[in-house]
């Protein structure tokens, strides 16, 4: 794995790790790639009891990778189709591994990093830790990560932050649903563990069906939401607002939206 670092130890605690710390974790071609395989690779594999999510460096992940992004704007549309769908697909490939999956928040998170924080079962996150959906800074919106934000928040706190770009502290996102608590640094390891310990008392096969019967009886995320939120991510790579956003960032200027 390029983009993961990938530990199990003998409990069965599998511990996934974003492991681009120069890029703040940032989500590109390969990490996505290789998130999705892993998500399938976990999940099927009976010695595997919990998955632990986290970052390496000081960010859990700052979202979709600018470069990434820039670059599927070039492409044809054959190939934004193909990277928008790889996406989803990788969000939707943890949202539904049957297997607990435990966010370990040791950092800010932005874009698709509040992303993957909703497709796990529980978050906990660091105090003093910054969080935002700023894609609308650059022109883009919370596309394919939108079902499991909004599923998380619900849509009447999902309206406080979802198009605003506003940046919020670890107490705020607890507010929002999107950690279950925020904990000293010092603390974050034992809170994990206090998370971990009773999925190793429980029998896996239950766990996996707990999951799965709680999924059946939410609102399900269907393929025609998936659809539609691929649709309007590509719809945001082809616009005038992301062209002049992502060109801003990288000339180190205001978009001109910007006051």
């Amino acid at each position: 794995m390029d983009r993961l670092d990938v530990q199990l130890d003998g409990r069965g605690v599998a511990w996934l790790r974003l492991n681009r710390p120069d890029k703040h974790n940032a989500l590109d071609q390969v990490m996505i790639r290789e998130l999705t395989e892993m998500a399938g690779r976990l999940g099927d594999d009976p010695a595997v009891r919990v998955v632990v999510l986290t970052g390496a460096g000081r960010s859990f992940c700052a979202g979709g990778d600018l470069g990434w992004m820039r670059a599927q704007m070039a492409a044809d549309a054959v190939g934004r189709a193909r990277e928008a769908q790889r996406l989803a697909d990788m969000l939707g490939a943890l949202d539904t591994m049957p297997k607990p999956l435990i966010g370990r928040v040791q950092g800010q998170a932005f874009g698709g990093g509040l992303g993957l924080m909703s497709v796990c079962d529980v978050a906990i996150g660091v105090e003093g830790a910054r969080f935002g959906l700023t894609e609308v800074r650059l022109g883009l919106i919370p596309a394919t990560i939108a079902p499991y934000v909004v599923a998380r928040m619900g849509a009447a706190r999902a309206r406080r932050v979802f198009f605003s770009g506003r940046v919020f502290d670890a107490a705020e996102a607890v507010d929002l649903g999107l950690l279950a608590r925020a904990v000293p640094e010092a603390m974050l390891d034992a809170a994990i563990e206090a998370e971990i310990a009773p999925y190793l008392a429980a029998a896996p096969g239950a766990v996996a069906a707990g999951k799965r019967l709680v999924a059946d009886l939410a609102s399900s995320i269907d393929a025609d939401q998936i659809g539609l939120t691929v649709a309007a991510l590509i719809a945001c790579w082809e616009s005038p607002d992301s062209a002049e956003g992502i060109a801003a960032f990288f000339d180190k200027r205001k978009p001109w939206w910007e006051a």
